[in-house]
């Protein structure tokens, strides 16, 4: 109930206090300065901090699996508590503390919500608060130069301590935030107004909930009479990290975590965790140029119902076994294509066909015939694209060629490390990932496959294409189709054998490297759509907000 916040006020705590002063508030702020003083504030004005005033960077979606992301934000994970409790994880947003802080984090902030701040800065008879529940003894001191930076002044900073200056605790940010905004009203008893800027829905509510219950409260047994409270739901402002020194960053905490569990018993020593790549499919990877002249050769009607792809020519849908990727080149290697046909298929899926170039280059598709999946119409799947058995040619003005480089779509994911799993087992989902949702299945049989039928003009180019890539397609699909199969074929094996790189021990510190290639180019690897066509959606990651103000994927209310 919210009631508990400021219970001790109306006797329902165990204690009750009866006397304020703005001497005993201060101490709720890490601010070094003297309050206003009580007859002096007729109105008090919140607001909150992360993805409100500030856009705070959160886990990247297309960087980690969804199992992942939530280990992230559990501070009971990691020794260190995890994203919302390492100092070190705000202070890298942008180009990092010692960039960003010069230029006042120019482009991270809610300029709506600042202009806000400014304004109450400017009123006289204004309170003005910064609240969060971020912890004081590792975020004081930061979140004071991030706001000194934008030349922002509130009369009070305050963060969630380990301890309230009553000896409080708090068993959420939550109830942390209602037991100061009651120290708040009560100091200042001649204030008639409150007003909440804060972002997540949750908290908008709770806070409503909370401030009726604590009028109410203060008709029956007053002890400064009612408050006329305005919560005003924010829309939030987020951001992530650079890709990069986002995976840094974690592989920092999960070094820091696992050099403190080597440090215990033995028998009560977890598995070192370890970054982990979760291959979903490898491909010849199409430019966004080309990516847009291959759907200009066809029709795609518009609307929610059909998703526009064409963006790659798929090898293997899972991670490439070593015999295949080095068939074609390893990771990073070009290929040169021409396309000859364009189909639809049953009105729901678009495709053109292509050839090699030149015609005797060695490659390896999915498909006996090498091609794009240029749309899907909602319900049908890439692999029926293999059922086309009828293309139609494209005139030669209209035929052209492009290249592309190989590349693997891959997640992350943070697991227990496994020294019986080699490095191949080690990309496909895990048990405890698939049953989060990160595994792949599909469900496309080799029984209803038909041998599809090219435009006549390219006899040659289909028999090439049956050499190069018809086998092994047909062939890599018995192998397993999810990467389940191979995953278990080679684990046990391998396992059973002691193969593999023995990773597992505490004392070996990862660095950003070790998620890197398995061979020797250059890694190619896409986190998230690396060429996604025109029409995608660009910007935050972040999804709509709905009528009331947020959604669950980016509602921070369970992160800390």
């Amino acid at each position: 109930m919210a009631s508990s916040a400021f219970g001790h006020f109306n006797g329902a705590g165990s204690q009750k206090r009866s006397h304020f002063t703005v001497t005993s508030l201060g101490r709720w702020s890490s601010l070094n300065k003297t309050l206003p003083a009580v007859d002096k504030i007729s109105t008090i004005h919140v607001y909150d901090f992360d993805n409100t005033l500030f856009k705070t960077p959160l886990p990247n979606s297309a960087l980690w699996n969804g199992l992942t992301i939530g280990m992230l934000s559990n501070q009971d994970v990691f020794i260190n508590s995890g994203w919302w409790h390492d100092n070190r994880i705000l202070g890298a947003t942008g180009l990092g503390l010692d960039k960003e802080e010069p230029r006042a984090w120019e482009g991270f902030w809610n300029e709506k919500v600042v202009e806000l701040v400014r304004l109450t800065m400017k009123q006289p008879d204004a309170l003005c608060v910064l609240l969060t529940g971020r912890g004081e003894a590792r975020f004081a001191d930061l979140l004071r130069r991030i706001v000194a930076s934008k030349h922002l002044e509130f009369d009070m900073l305050c963060l969630k301590p380990q301890v309230g200056p009553a000896n409080q605790k708090f068993a959420s940010t939550i109830k942390f935030k209602q037991e100061l905004l009651t120290e708040i009203m009560e100091t200042y008893k001649h204030a008639g107004e409150i007003r909440i800027y804060e972002d997540r829905p949750g908290h908008t509510q709770k806070f409503i909930d909370f401030l009726k219950d604590y009028n109410n409260t203060q008709r029956v047994r007053p002890t400064r009479g009612p408050i006329q409270a305005e919560i005003i739901q924010v829309t939030d402002t987020q951001t992530s990290l650079d890709p990069v020194v986002e995976v840094a960053q974690v592989q920092r905490m999960i070094n820091e975590h696992n050099e403190a569990m080597r440090l215990q018993p033995l028998h009560l020593r977890p598995k070192a965790l370890r970054i982990k790549q979760q291959v979903f499919f490898t491909s010849y990877a199409i430019e966004r140029a080309d990516s847009q002249r291959l759907l200009d050769l066809v029709k795609i009607p518009s609307g929610d119902s059909t998703r526009v792809h064409g963006n790659n020519i798929i090898i293997v849908p899972r991670p490439c076994p070593p015999h295949i990727l080095t068939k074609v080149g390893g990771l990073g290697s070009t290929m040169t294509w021409q396309v000859t046909g364009t189909a639809c298929h049953h009105g729901s899926i678009w495709a053109a066909c292509v050839t090699p170039v030149p015609a005797s280059a060695s490659f390896h598709t999915e498909n006996p015939v090498p091609l794009v999946v240029l749309a899907l119409k909602r319900g049908a799947r890439p692999a029926e694209a293999a059922k086309i058995n009828t293309w139609s040619a494209l005139p030669p003005e209209k035929r052209f060629t492009f290249t592309t480089t190989v590349r693997e779509k891959a997640i992350l994911r943070v697991e227990a490390d496994d020294p019986r799993h080699a490095e191949y087992e080690s990309l496909h989902a895990s048990k405890a990932s698939k049953a989060s949702g990160g595994g792949i299945k599909r469900k496309h049989n080799g029984d209803d496959w038909n041998p599809p039928k090219q435009p006549a003009a390219d006899a040659a180019a289909a028999a090439v294409a049956g050499r190069g890539g018809g086998g092994g397609g047909r062939g890599g699909r018995t192998g397993g189709r999810g990467g389940q199969a191979a995953g278990g074929r080679g684990g046990g094996r391998n396992g059973g054998k002691g193969k593999g790189r023995g990773r597992g021990g505490f004392s070996h510190y990862r660095s950003l490297d070790d998620v890197g290639p398995r061979n020797a180019v250059p890694a190619e690897v896409n986190y998230d759509e690396a060429h996604p066509p025109a029409n995608a959606p660009t910007g935050p990651r972040g999804g709509k907000r709905g009528p009331n103000g947020g959604n669950n994927v980016t509602d921070l209310q369970s992160y800390y």
